[in-house]
């Protein structure tokens, strides 16, 4: 699995995550559960990854769509 993106916003990471299932590519989003450690304010930017063959063409969906990769 290869680092796509990372954000602290959870709407990116929900809007960038169906955008990758529409194109039909899989991805997992790490750090997920941190918030129990910062308290919910949203500190630990949280990563969406996905496979490293499928790095390239995600990467573009989100240049397409104006996304920031925030690495």
């Amino acid at each position: 699995m290869k680092e796509l993106l990372r954000s602290t916003d959870p709407t990116i990471l929900a809007f960038a995550s169906a955008l990758l299932e529409g194109e039909d590519i899989d991805c997992f989003q790490m750090d997920v559960n941190m918030s129990i450690l910062e308290g919910g304010i949203g500190i630990f930017p949280r990563r969406l990854m996905v496979r490293a063959e499928d790095l390239t063409r995600a990467e573009r969906v989100m240049r397409d769509n104006e996304i920031p990769l925030g690495r």
